[in-house]
């Protein structure tokens, strides 16, 4: 391994102007949790180093006027469970956030770094989709925004530009009647990788009918999958066995896992099915509560 320049950029210019710049591979460091391991693995070279931490953006969760968070792609989940309001909205965005490594990792861990690893497996992205949110990203041609879900391209690949880095994102505001959750199967009790993660977001009328849902599926394709068809399952329905059913069959019919020695392809579809059945009854019973 040659040696690797590292920066410290103070704005969004800055950084911008040293990753298209670079000779040779240009990584960010947002948390580095990924990035450290991948370093000392050798698994990766890259010439330059750039440390987005000093710019302002990237480090701010804002609650704004009409409700939504702008949350900065460096922040930490440990800074973001503290915070009792986004807690309280987005409880769903903020579990699967906490399951990324342990407490000492939580410290480091952030939006930014989980989605640019770009592992189908990576937690906080299934919820990140569910919730609807969008990434803002800074580039060589200005600013531009997309859906998390557009971000990444493949296994350890992303649709990112040279010179572009996610500078924030972007979380709705919290729908009146609308819940929000993210559950994953681990072989072990914690600090594992997700054999199938599911994130769902929905919203219900005042008798008790879904009118909205997203719902998403993590580890059971190259990159995450919104499964329009689930939603349809259950949009104008009370969740009734049948709706239900029909969910976990479109579940298990968006599948296309890999088959290893955490888990069979036949068992990764089935567990879909099931966790997209418990995690669309927890965010109902959390939107029938608000």
């Amino acid at each position: 391994m040659e040696s690797i320049q590292f920066r410290k950029p103070e704005t969004v210019d800055e950084a911008v102007k040293l990753l298209q710049g670079a000779d040779g591979d240009a990584r960010i460091l947002a948390g580095g949790t990924d990035l450290l391991v991948q370093l000392r693995a050798h698994m990766i070279d890259p010439g330059v180093i750039v440390d987005i931490k000093s710019i302002a953006e990237t480090r701010e969760l804002t609650k704004n006027d009409d409700g939504s968070y702008t949350i900065g792609a460096a922040v930490a989940g440990a800074e973001a469970h503290e915070r009792d309001d986004i807690t309280a909205d987005w409880p769903g965005v903020i579990e699967a956030w906490d399951l990324i490594g342990s407490t000492q990792i939580q410290g480091r861990a952030s939006l930014g770094g989980n989605l640019c690893n770009a592992s189908p497996a990576g937690d906080s992205v299934p919820a990140m989709v569910a919730a609807g949110m969008t990434a803002n990203i800074a580039g060589p041609d200005g600013r531009r925004t997309l859906p998390v879900e557009k971000i990444t391209a493949g296994p350890g690949k992303t649709n990112l530009k040279k010179g572009e880095f996610i500078v924030s994102f972007n979380l709705p505001a919290k729908p009146s009647n609308g819940g929000d959750a993210y559950l994953r199967l681990i072989p072990r009790t914690e600090m594992d990788i997700a054999v199938v993660g599911c994130g769902a977001a929905l919203t219900l009328d005042e008798s008790g009918t879904v009118t909205s849902a997203k719902i998403s599926l993590g580890a059971v394709a190259a990159t995450v999958l919104v499964v329009e068809d689930a939603a349809k399952a259950i949009i104008g329905t009370k969740l009734e066995p049948e709706a239900m059913s029909a969910l976990d069959a479109a579940c298990q019919a968006a599948c296309n896992p890999i088959d290893d020695k955490r888990g069979t392809v036949e068992y990764r579809t089935k567990v879909a099915g099931v966790l997209g059945r418990r995690v669309v009854s927890i965010a109902a019973n959390r939107a029938g509560k608000n």
